[in-house]
């Protein structure tokens, strides 16, 4: 590993977990209808939070402070919900969305863990974009990724304490500014709803040695609500040297004041260890990360029915340690690389309705990130060699509109962010788009707006290829969506098409005989996705997707062509689901393309019991025993086996 040294500012010496408050303010309308209110534009419609309102204040529901109401924006959204992720059985997120969400896709390396650093996996793109965090992970809104290195942390998307997923297919950055370029996907957490204690276990054992666990328990008194829940995950892997271990803690509590007023807070804690073989052109000794990520918030949130908003404050936080390992045969490395990093931020907004079917927003955002990274020799882990500390600062202010029209038969969508940041100077994101529902229970939506990723520490300031002079790459992205649903809702069934202008893409370039980061990139994607879901009668039920996409750029872990098909039959207490995953044209970074298609196969038996029911499970994956790679060198697993037990209380 190259070691460096770079000068900080002043101030970026405050402690790396330093807690912010996080606060958001946010109204709530009379005591008997739901609060979702919302100032539209084209990647983020509205500032709308549900809050349910019932006879009185003791059966508030708060739900989380973000800032989005997905189905008033023109862009293509999917919602994963909890029993999805419950009825998957996966411990990680990332399968499951994989599965659930047309044009998403997520690069492995192995039976568990993604890890971080050299060889690591866990690249999320959407419609072919997506490497070099393009696409952005927040839980609760709150942005999660690397201060340093900017990239995501794949293995702490866990489905611990999860209510349900939205996924945003193309540029969210009008709201969320920069690495949300190609995407957003915002993991909403769950929240105690019963009054009373209530929880809910889970215990999975299979291939590999595999052993996975979870449990978490709410409680839910008059006008307050806690959660806690833990996830613990272990494996041994499908190859030797690929042992894998989590750890993730998650606590939120909420408190409602009266009518107008709540306030709440959680915390998320994850701990992981990830082993890496190597590839097996390459293979490695001793290659391992070991992660600690932790994020915190408060917020507060405020509604009096014709204005609502908020203000919320946030921070993520992490220190990573590296073992680059060695080539079999060699000298072992006589050192560890070390890097702490820290995400903190503060946004204030409020929505206004001036007149009928206008919802008229604004907002402030402010963003502090950076961190420091130093290599530390095995025998004096105390000593920092080769330190390296920065930061960057960011402030944003944006407008968003939505107009309905025709007594909602048309809505008009606009939006402008200028963001400022430390390092780039300006950047101004439009967004526009229009909402036409011709017919009961059809939508056709059009979109156009513009994404961007401001360029992270490592491209501007370590290791040779650094430029400081980089700007942020940016896409222009134009899109429609018809959506139609049918017998009684019984029937769900879109399509959509985009086309993509990516530009200034940073790359590494020899420049005077050295090598340099570069905006000289530039793509085209297009492509189309179809999606559909049948409820045929109450056992029986049937969903699949398909995305196509054609780019004329080599773009890594981005398949041609995915396909996902799910049958659920549940006759009583038995449950059984089959899947079909098929992958082709994906470029895995070897010579050759990737095509693969496997069965997978679940079965579940519940039995009532006077505290909660207990589910047995049984998911069989790859049943047709295919080999595959989606990393070129790291081979996947055939037939795998989980089993387990669910359980409520």
């Amino acid at each position: 590993m190259v070691k460096f040294v770079y000068r900080i500012h002043s101030w970026a010496n405050m402690p790396h977990y330093l807690s912010l408050i996080q606060i958001q303010v946010r109204r709530s309308m009379n005591k008997t209808i739901l609060c979702t209110l919302a100032a539209s534009l084209p990647a983020i419609s509205a500032v709308a939070s549900e809050v349910t309102l019932a006879d009185t204040l003791d059966n508030v529901v708060v739900s989380a402070p973000y800032k989005t109401a997905v189905e008033l924006t023109p862009l293509t959204v999917t919602t994963v919900t909890a029993a999805t992720i419950e009825k998957s059985t996966e411990s990680s997120l990332l399968p499951v969305l994989q599965n659930q969400v047309p044009g998403l896709f997520v690069s492995e390396r192995g039976f568990a863990g993604y890890g971080v650093s050299g060889g690591a996996a866990g690249s999320v793109s959407i419609r072919g974009v997506g490497q070099g965090n393009k696409v952005l992970f927040m839980i609760d809104g709150q942005p999660q990724w690397a201060g340093v290195f900017g990239h995501a942390l794949s293995d702490t998307y866990v489905a611990n304490g999860v209510e349900r997923v939205e996924v945003v297919r193309g540029p969210s950055s009008l709201l969320y500014g920069s690495n949300a370029m190609g995407g957003s996907v915002n993991i909403i957490t769950r929240k105690a709803t019963e009054q009373g204690v209530s929880g809910r276990g889970q215990a999975m054992f299979g291939s590999f040695n595999t052993q996975k666990f979870r449990a978490g328990v709410s409680y839910r008194k008059g006008r307050f609500g806690a959660t806690a829940s833990g996830q613990l995950d272990r494996s041994n892997g499908n190859r030797k040297g690929s042992e894998f271990w989590l750890a993730n803690e998650y606590l939120q509590l909420y408190y409602t004041a009266n009518e107008n007023w709540q306030i709440g807070s959680n915390v998320t804690m994850t701990q992981t260890k990830a082993n890496n073989p190597g590839t097996l052109q390459e293979p490695l000794e001793s290659m391992w990360t070991d992660i600690f990520r932790g994020t915190a918030s408060l917020y507060v949130h405020d509604n009096y029915g014709i204005a609502q908003g908020g203000m919320q404050a946030y921070i993520s936080w992490g220190a990573h340690s590296v073992d680059d390992g060695w080539t079999p045969g060699d000298t072992p490395t006589d050192y560890l690389f070390h890097s702490h990093d820290y995400n903190m931020g503060i946004t204030a907004f409020q929505t206004v309705r001036p007149w009928e079917g206008n919802d008229l927003s604004a907002g402030i955002d402010f963003v502090h990130w950076g961190g420091s990274t130093w290599n530390s020799p095995k025998d004096n882990p105390g000593y920092r060699d080769g330190k390296f500390k920065e930061y960057e600062n960011e402030v944003a202010g944006y407008v968003m509109m939505q107009q309905g029209l025709f007594d909602n038969l048309l809505d008009l969508n606009a939006g402008l962010r200028l963001q400022h940041s430390s390092q780039y100077g300006n950047v101004l994101v439009p967004q526009a788009g229009v909402i036409v529902r011709p017919l009961e229970g059809s939508s056709l939506k059009f979109s156009w707006g513009k994404g961007f990723r401001a360029p992270n520490l490592r491209e501007l300031y370590l290791y040779p290829p650094h430029n400081p002079d980089l700007r942020p790459e940016r896409l222009w992205n134009y899109e429609v969506e018809l959506r139609q649903k049918a017998f009684g809702n019984r029937l769900d069934m879109g399509v959509s098409f985009y086309f993509i202008d990516g530009k200034d893409m940073i790359q590494t370039q020899m420049v005077d005989g050295r090598p340099r980061n570069m905006n000289v990139g530039r793509f085209i994607n297009k492509g189309f996705e179809v999606d559909a879901s049948f409820i045929v009668n109450k056992q029986i039920n049937v969903m699949a997707n398909y995305s196509y996409l054609h780019t004329d750029a080599a773009v890594l872990y981005a398949p041609k062509n995915k396909l996902f098909a799910q049958v659920n039959y549940n006759p009583g207490q038995w449950g059984v689901t089959g899947e079909v995953v098929s992958v082709w044209g994906l470029l895995t970074g070897g010579p050759q393309k990737s095509d693969y298609a496997m069965v997978n196969l679940k079965g579940s038996y519940t039995l009532d019991h006077a505290d909660g029911p207990v589910t047995l499970f049984l998911k069989l994956d790859n049943i047709n025993n295919k080999h595959y790679e989606v990393t070129y060198g790291c081979p996947m697993p055939g037939f795998t086996m989980m089993g387990g037990v669910d359980f409520k209380f």
